[in-house]
């Protein structure tokens, strides 16, 4: 396949990538033909999949707003993939022009494209990190001099948490992230689940652990459990779609489920 102009030269364009799979999923531009058959592939055995993470990226819209609403002007988007339809620097500096964005994936493919698509935008950066690295993500953070920690800040976990297995602690990975931000700070986590799922899906979600990136299914008091003593906003931790729907009427308890749970929460402590 002939590279396009311009494209990093690391890219590799004979294997599909599960960032631009995504990317593709969410309507975004940034992949290719053998992007798109692998995830017509997938939208084949799990009808619902793309549905659900376009549900997770409207989550992460909403819990945006609510930050920005709160004068949060700093971000830090852990597990970020390729910055795609409706991502987070294009909703912070539509809101308030000098919000700064540090994004941070595990993924080659999914860092060298953010480059690309960022190399002209002053108040982003890239860093390629894994989560389960936590000082080295937050040093190199810090060394970007894009972020300053001693303000309130907005670390955003949407749809990563659940590639950490819990053999390496992700609850400790989660309280040395929150140790490092800012009283005011705010952390956003969406995570999948096997509560509320019929099997059909708990079958689908299995496969991936014949796949690099194994998803662990957590519940809820799991995942509530990662926001440490921080102050969980309304309406808790709850499905996806029912975190402060756009449309509330549109939205009922007994709707659709999307596998995966969301949650804001803030520092509330005090410096002393």
């Amino acid at each position: 396949m002939q590279k396009p102009d311009g494209l990093p030269a690391e890219i590799d364009l004979s294997r599909p990538s599960a960032a631009r799979v995504y990317d593709y999923f969410l309507g975004g531009a940034h992949n290719f033909e053998i992007d798109r058959q692998l995830a017509e592939q997938i939208a084949a055995m799990t009808p619902n999949l793309p549905a659900t993470m376009r549900a997770g990226r409207e989550f992460l819209r909403r819990a945006m707003r609510t930050l920005l609403d709160d004068g949060i002007d700093q971000f830090l988007d852990i597990g970020s993939g390729i910055p795609t339809v409706g991502n987070v620097h294009e909703v912070a500096q539509a809101a308030n022009p000098k919000a700064r964005v540090v994004y941070v994936d595990i993924d080659p493919v999914a860092v060298a494209h953010s480059r690309e698509l960022l190399a002209d935008n002053a108040l982003t950066g890239v860093i390629h990190a894994d989560l389960r690295d936590p000082e080295r993500i937050l040093s190199e953070a810090r060394a970007l001099e894009l972020l300053d920690f001693d303000r309130p800040l907005g670390i955003l976990l949407a749809g990563v948490v659940h590639f950490v297995p819990d053999v390496d602690r992700p609850g400790d990975i989660l309280a040395t992230l929150r140790a490092a931000a800012a009283p005011g700070s705010y952390l956003v986590i969406s995570h999948s689940t096997f509560e509320d799922q019929p099997q059909e899906m708990l079958d689908a979600q299995r496969l991936s652990a014949r796949t690099a990136t194994e998803i662990t299914l957590r519940s809820r008091v799991e995942i509530t459990g990662f926001f440490g003593d921080w102050t969980i906003v309304e309406p808790g931790v709850v499905h996806m779609e029912l975190w402060r729907p756009d449309s509330p009427s549109e939205t009922t308890a007994d709707g659709p489920r999307f596998g995966a749970f969301g949650g804001v929460a803030r520092n509330d402590q005090t410096v002393g």
